[in-house]
């Protein structure tokens, strides 16, 4: 097993009617910015239940993160923070809303352009340079709620950027379940595969000593193919959200990649995607994901074949388990309701491949994966594959 330091400050209060708990959770006497996004916590009585807990704080709203925040959005609330001499952010809202007040949090007292920490995937680490939040998450799926980072969009240029550090961890996330009830089932479907690329992508490497580590992520796979398809035809079911709740919690919260190889490669590539296309995150992760596996067959067939006889109880040989287990994959996907190719979303697409290489090759980025073995050819085969 690597050497690895797990640091989690987050005070996670999860279950039903959590959220009168606010007023205990927020620092006595705050002026808190409360962050939301599109108004569906005005339609669902979210918004209600969070202004009657704090009914005693001074609030200044801001609303309009979008779905992939935005940095020109989000620079927008850092000047209202300076103006209003805010103290306190709370994010109600899902990973969007929670990544952009992860940003909106850092940016404030940075010196110098913030959106240097997005091109520089600078690592926030002093926790007197930002301003403390804490969420309340509307919608599971990214596990934003119990980490550090963050993804936010350059709208200008069209990039979709990663940055964090541990002074970005929220102060408390409320998780409530009943939440979704309300949510499209577009979004619990996105929801439930974004929470199983995540695992994945820190599961799929290669065969280590993390026995632990793999057992955790396989449960959090078994768990998400055995709910996800009937969470999102009834969220209403208690049982369900909460599994799927606490499985995308569990999925990005740190745990299961500590001590292990992680790879990351799907994301990066899935952000090109939303960043030039509009794709929901998740559908692009199921767009590359399976591709990138057979890509990256040779490097990654053992852990597909141990993936493939634990999960979906495969038998045969190595190549044939492998080679089966990414088709389940692909399977699982479109039970969930995902198209898997790039063709699906868009007729604008013959020069994504050569486009997102030159975009990699400008950044440095010259290898990725767990054995940085995925070059900008292989990265070229993927998202041709992809079409």
């Amino acid at each position: 097993m690597l050497n690895f330091e797990l640091y989690n400050p987050t005070n996670l209060i999860f279950g039903k009617d959590q959220i009168q708990k606010l007023s205990k959770l927020v620092p006595k006497d705050a002026k808190i910015l409360l962050a939301y996004g599109g108004g569906s916590i005005f339609q669902n009585g979210i918004y209600n239940q969070v202004k009657a807990a704090l009914r005693d704080f001074e609030i200044v709203e801001f609303g309009g993160i979008e779905p992939n925040p935005h940095f020109e959005t989000l620079m927008k609330a850092v000047d209202v923070i300076k103006e209003q001499k805010i103290d306190f952010i709370l994010a109600v809202g899902g990973g969007s809303v929670i990544d952009g007040v992860k940003f909106i949090s850092a940016a404030v007292h940075f010196d110098g352009n913030p959106m240097e920490m997005l091109q520089k995937r600078l690592s926030i680490t002093d926790l007197s340079r930002v301003i403390p939040f804490g969420t309340v998450l509307t919608l599971p799926a990214t596990g934003s709620e119990m980490n550090s980072g963050a993804v936010v969009t350059i709208e200008a240029t069209q990039e979709k950027l990663a940055f964090g550090g541990p002074a970005l961890f929220p102060k408390f996330s409320i998780c409530d379940p009943t939440v979704i009830a309300s949510l499209p089932k577009r979004q619990l479907q996105n929801g439930v595969v974004d929470a199983y690329t995540h695992v994945m992508e820190q599961y799929l490497t290669y065969p280590h000593e993390g026995y632990l580590q793999d057992r955790i992520a396989e449960s959090i796979l078994q768990t998400l193919i055995e709910i996800g398809p009937k969470v999102a035809d009834n969220p209403t079911d208690y049982a369900l959200a909460s599994n799927f709740m606490w499985c995308c919690t569990m999925a990005l919260n740190g745990l299961i990649q500590k001590g292990v190889p992680t790879d990351w490669a799907t994301h990066m590539i899935g952000h090109e995607l939303t960043a030039l296309y509009g794709i929901d995150h998740a559908r692009t992760l199921a767009i590359i994901g399976p591709n990138l596996y057979h890509v990256m067959f040779e490097t990654k067939k053992a852990k597909l074949a141990q993936y493939g006889s634990r999960i979906f109880n495969l038998t045969g040989s190595e190549d044939e388990i492998a080679t089966e287990a990414i088709k389940k994959t692909v399977a699982f996907f479109h039970t969930m309701g995902m198209d898997t190719k790039l063709s699906d979303y868009t007729n604008d697409f013959k020069q994504t491949a050569d486009f997102i290489v030159d975009r990699f090759d400008k950044r440095g980025w010259k290898g990725l994966g767990e054995r940085q073995n995925i070059t900008l050819e292989k990265v070229k085969s993927i998202v041709e594959m992809s079409y």
